[in-house]
């Protein structure tokens, strides 16, 4: 194996993205950055980059730890890489969306205004 593979092959054999199509699809929409620049799909890794995928809204941080073409066993793929992505926020920190029953309609004034409170989005007039 050469001293550097594609990214959108590293992504994909490191289990990042679930099919290399995926992963290059990513990179076209600067989901994925490669040491702070947008990263195109044929750009070359090397042990040692830090690349920043965008997966479902949340950013995770790998260090290129080794290279990998072919997409293995997930503890094959655990080696390609070093984690750095921070902890998620506890749950309790983060607010809780309200949640309305299926079918319950549009809200009314009074359930609007509820809503706007939990929220803090309301306005003393």
């Amino acid at each position: 194996m050469g001293d550097s593979v594609r990214i959108d092959s590293w992504l994909w054999a490191a289990r990042v993205y679930k099919t290399r199509s995926l992963a290059t699809a990513a990179c076209r929409a600067g989901h994925v950055r490669l040491n702070g620049e947008r990263a195109k799909a044929a750009q070359s890794v090397r042990p040692g980059d830090e690349v920043r995928a965008r997966i479902s809204g949340f950013d995770r941080i790998l260090k290129i730890a080794a290279l990998g073409v072919k997409r293995g066993s997930a503890s094959v793929a655990a080696e390609l890489f070093v984690e750095l992505t921070p902890p998620p926020p506890p749950r309790e920190t983060v607010a809780s969306v309200p949640v309305r029953d299926r079918g319950a309609g549009r809200p009314t004034k009074r359930d609007r205004r509820e809503i706007e409170r939990l929220r803090g989005l309301d306005q003393e007039r």
